[in-house]
């Protein structure tokens, strides 16, 4: 599991907030994964850091 983050720790990486990690999972940014046992949403770290590189380059 140490390749996946929570929202707490994804929105951290990222600079955001919780609500737009979850803004991005509807408009499909994100793809949210789900822990087996509680469900609660989870991220790869490869994903999150392919998409801040992405913001960064950007700006």
């Amino acid at each position: 599991m140490r390749d996946y983050l929570t929202v707490g720790e994804a929105s951290v990486t990222l600079g955001v907030s919780r609500s737009t990690l979850r803004n991005w999972d509807k408009a499909g940014k994100l793809k949210p994964y789900r822990h087996p046992v509680n469900g609660y949403r989870l991220y790869k770290r490869h994903e999150l850091e392919a998409l801040l590189h992405e913001i960064r380059s950007r700006q």
